[in-house]
């Protein structure tokens, strides 16, 4: 762009065109200063999340006379992990960190996208940028100022735009090759006319038009713009994408494969039933089954322990005449976990891990019936064994269903279902949104297996899970969607795309964005070929001059820029 316009500008002053030399710099000077502006104003929309935290924190310190703790102001770079900082109400978050005192509504819209405030407690997560409304938080830090989520995201999205899409490098490459080309042509209509007797002055003026007219500059911008435009829509809807090459990927989606435990579900399983074999109390399997699960991260541990908690049951760490001694903890990919329990062992899991005890007849019909009523079984045993059987049951994430009615509406072929949970459950949750191929009882291994499968056989899909557990198959997946991955490191690691709030609609809602900006690049790729197409034909027959050459030239970059801009709003 810049070679034409200059060749352009110094021919023009050679002939004596000094009015039209200036014009030209004029002219072109101005849609680049406009165009920049434009562009600027996209990159402000994300960089302004780098403001929202503000520059001074309110944190407790230990008062250096008598050790009480006091408030005290200090810039955000001093704060630190374990710091506790006083957040009161309108005041912006200063870090990410865990609500220990005080209740409040929090608008966490910049990370997540939610347009409604939510309400925090006592161990509840708080992102730095959150407002404060309706109360007092005190939040113990979990990460320091430049370690935040919101901090990431802007990394991210940074990155993103550095990145090109293969349309961008198919322009590029395209552009690349231009140039010479059209600097020979304008060179031949500059100077083989004169050469047959024509003038030298009227051709070479010609030749300068037909060099303006060419330059690439509105193709060139076409695409990129357009990229990022849709990167900062995306981020302001609380969608994290990685990258021009995902979001086009995203577009041509065939098929989408689901977890099931915190994508579909609401990720917070409760227990419904606890039903005791044999000799054992309901309190002993409960004891036993929290002491083990106290140790695990998984959302049915976690089920576990709360109901443990609720009835009184008390597990390790807590006083208590019966407290067990939990011991050589270990947890058994895809089954559940294992430990000593007061020198014995003990399994908390799926039945196979209780070896040649996992086919004893009653706890076989238990398991049978509970799984017939859509509930997720955990049996709890030892060397004896079965103690046991829990049954957790894990509602469905409100507007799944809507979801995934969207995507089959914009022409998603393929729905599946890939899940480590019973078939049983897996079907229940199934027929609830929908998905007839379901495959259920996967290992993390067998995940990967699926996606492999279902990409070989229907083409580009993608993976939606929590973006830990399900990182081996995000990974396998064409593209790699992470839910609900705000504050979440893996999931914004592994991921390709990032929901960073709980709303499965976002899917459909990026799909939909993914082809508008597919639309708009091939919508100004083709306009400004047809624009370029139509004066080089004149630029020769002497139907164009200078000024009106560089007006078109940067006309037409500055309508696709506005096109490419039309994808920040909704």
């Amino acid at each position: 762009m810049n070679v034409l316009m200059t060749l352009a500008m110094i021919g023009a002053a050679a002939i004596g065109q000094w009015a039209e030399a200036a014009l030209v710099a004029f002219l072109f000077s101005l849609g680049n200063v406009l165009q920049a502006a434009t562009l600027e104003r996209t990159r402000r929309a994300v960089g302004a999340l780098m403001t929202l935290a503000p520059p001074t924190a309110t944190v407790l310190r230990p008062c250096p006379g008598d050790g009480k703790l006091e408030e005290t102001v200090v810039d955000i770079a001093a704060l630190v992990p374990g710091d506790v900082a006083v957040i009161r109400p309108g005041e912006r978050a200063p870090v990410d960190g865990v609500v220990v005192d005080g209740t409040a509504a929090a608008d966490q819209a910049p990370v997540t996208g939610e347009s409604t405030p939510v309400a925090k407690g006592p161990g509840d997560h708080v992102f730095a940028g959150s407002i404060v409304e309706g109360g007092t938080l005190r939040v113990r830090a979990t990460a320091a100022a430049a370690d935040t989520t919101i901090a990431k995201i802007v990394h991210m999205v940074e990155e993103a735009q550095a990145q090109r899409a293969p349309a961008e490098s198919i322009v590029d490459r395209f552009a690349s090759r231009y140039t010479p080309v059209v600097v020979s042509l304008a060179a031949a209509v500059a100077f083989l006319p004169p050469l047959l007797g024509a003038s030298f002055g009227v051709w070479f003026y010609r030749g300068l038009a037909l060099l303006i007219i060419s330059c690439p500059c509105s193709l060139v911008i076409s695409t990129p713009v357009s990229i990022l435009a849709a990167l900062s829509r995306a981020t302001k809807n609380g969608v994290l994408i990685k990258g021009g090459a995902y979001l086009e990927q995203m577009a041509g989606l065939e098929a989408v494969a689901f977890d099931k435990t915190g994508t579909l579900t609401e990720g917070r399983p409760r227990v419904t039933d606890v039903v005791a074999l044999g000799e054992t109390s309901e309190e002993r399997l409960l004891t036993v089954a929290a002491a083990l699960e106290r140790y695990s991260e998984h959302p049915l541990a976690r089920a576990i322990s709360r109901h443990a908690d609720e009835m009184g049951v008390r597990g390790p760490g807590e006083e208590t005449a019966t407290q067990p001694d939990v011991t050589r903890f270990r947890a058994v990919p895809g089954r559940g976990v294992r430990a000593e329990i007061d020198g014995r062992l003990h399994f908390v899991g799926r039945p196979q891990l209780l070896g040649r005890h996992a086919d004893d007849p009653e706890l076989t019909a238990v398991v049978e019936r509970l799984e017939r009523e859509g509930k997720t079984t955990v049996v709890a045993g030892g060397e004896d064994g079965a103690l046991g059987v829990i049954a957790v049951s894990d509602p469905l994430r409100p507007g799944a269903r809507e979801a995934l009615t969207e995507l089959r509406a914009l022409g998603v072929s393929h729905l599946a279902l890939l899940t480590g949970d019973n078939p049983e459950t897996a079907a229940a949750v199934a027929g609830q949104v929908g998905i007839t191929d379901v495959r259920a009882g996967l290992l993390p291994a067998e995940k990967v297996d699926a996606v492999v499968e279902l990409r070989d056989r229907v083409g580009a899909v993608a993976m939606v899970g929590d973006g830990v557990n399900d990182a081996p198959a995000l990974a396998a997946a064409s593209l790699g969607i992470a839910m609900g991955a705000a504050g979440t490191d893996a999931a914004l690691e592994t991921a390709d795309i990032a929901l960073m709030g709980d709303d499965l609609e976002a899917v459909p809602e990026t799909v939909r964005l993914a082809r508008r900006a597919n639309r708009v690049i091939w919508q100004n790729i083709v306009f400004s070929i047809v624009v370029k197409a139509v004066f080089l034909v004149l630029a020769p027959l002497g139907l164009i001059s200078l000024w009106l050459a560089v007006f078109a030239d940067m006309g037409t970059s500055l309508l696709v820029t506005g096109n490419g801009l039309r994808l920040q709003r909704r």
